[in-house]
C-alpha cells in the first residue's frame, strides 16, 4: 500500500517498479497494489504530516513490513 498525503498524491517514482513486479507475479495472483491517503483514514494517522512516502506490506490483513522513503531495492526485497 502506497500511503500518501493529500497534498502530494501517490508516489510516481515507483510506478514502473510496481508494474514490473505485477508482471513478474501476474500468474500467481498473490500480489496486489493499492494507494491510501493518510489524511482520510484514521488507522494511518501515524503516517500523516510527513513528506516521506511510506509503503506498507500486508498479508492476511496485517501489516508485516514498512518501507519509509523511496528505496526501490528495499521495496523489491520486501515483496
Amino acid at each position: 500500500i502506497d500511503v500518501y498525503q493529500a497534498w502530494c498524491g501517490p508516489c510516481k517514482a515507483v510506478r514502473s517498479l510496481f508494474r514490473k513486479l505485477q508482471n513478474d507475479f501476474s500468474e500467481d495472483d498473490v500480489l496486489h497494489f493499492a494507494v491510501a491517503e493518510a489524511d482520510s483514514i484514521p488507522t494511518l494517522q501515524p503516517f500523516r504530516n510527513t513528506c516521506e512516502p511510506a509503503f506498507l506490506f500486508c498479508a492476511n490483513g496485517k501489516i508485516i513490513a514498512i518501507v519509509r522513503g523511496v528505496n526501490a531495492p528495499l521495496i523489491s526485497k520486501k515483496i
